[in-house]
């Protein structure tokens, strides 16, 4: 029963893997007319009106739209060959006991690959890219003209924000998706530069004068909830990432022992 459970679950996600590496195309062409429809809406819904809309005014949101589909070409580039990419000189995870395998006996083991629990992770770095994007478009008004300066400020942070951090995902995705050596410390970075830029943004936006107490207390709320998400990932999937057999020898190319 458990094994056949396990087959199933397993043939589940090597076929979700299998349709997310031959469908990237149009999970990318479906980004740019969603999120684009969501810029548009965003800016022709937008309270703020102090002048008539600008470049300034839908530039935010042409990166927006145009950094994740950038960044995923770059990284399917950048990764073209990505397991056959060699492994760091200095090996960070050290936790347990470990026996080194070379590429071509990594690559043959039973459990060299993304499928299993990988998926789910594959799965939630790219559903990162549409959920931070609509909490941007419905935290942040389009500007136009002149605006307080504690709310261009929030504006440029936030748009900072977003869009670096689903370029990054977007990038680790990519990686796990081919393989790279790199992307378990990759992924820990990307965490990192997560929370540093909600902590930058709390610094930053706090201390400008004029912030109304209103919108500080929802910024707080904001970036304390994406700190907790963050934080939840980390707990979730740093234990997977150090300890998982499948990562250790898809990754790693190494077995317990």
């Amino acid at each position: 029963m458990i094994d056949t459970l396990r087959q199933r679950l397993h043939a589940k996600s090597a076929a979700m893997l299998l349709t997310m590496e031959t469908r990237l195309e149009r999970i990318m062409l479906g980004w740019l007319a969603l999120a684009a429809m969501g810029s548009a809406i965003r800016i022709a819904t937008s309270p703020v009106r102090g002048g008539f809309p600008d470049f300034s005014t839908f530039a935010p949101y042409l990166l927006l739209v145009l950094a994740p589909v950038a960044s995923m070409l770059l990284a399917l580039r950048w990764f073209a060959g990505g397991e056959r990419m060699p492994q760091p000189a200095t090996r960070l995870a050290v936790i347990g006991s470990w026996r080194k395998l070379s590429a071509d006996q990594a690559r043959r083991h039973a459990l060299y690959g993304t499928t299993g629990i990988m998926v789910s992770l594959l799965v939630g770095m790219l559903l990162n890219v549409p959920v931070r994007a609509a909490e941007y478009l419905a935290a942040m008004p389009a500007l136009s003209g002149p605006v307080p300066g504690w709310l261009a400020t929030l504006h440029l942070l936030m748009t900072a924000d977003v869009v670096l951090l689903t370029s990054l995902y977007t990038i680790a995705f990519v990686a796990a998706l081919r393989r790279v050596p790199l992307f378990p410390r990759l992924l820990a970075a990307i965490w990192g530069v997560d929370l540093a830029m909600q902590l930058l943004t709390a610094q930053v936006v706090s201390k400008a004068p004029g912030l109304p107490a209103a919108v500080a207390e929802s910024l707080r709320s904001l970036l304390e909830g994406n700190v907790a998400k963050v934080l939840i990932s980390v707990g979730l999937w740093l234990p997977y990432l150090l300890l998982s057999k499948r990562v250790n020898v898809t990754f790693r190319h190494r077995i317990a022992g």
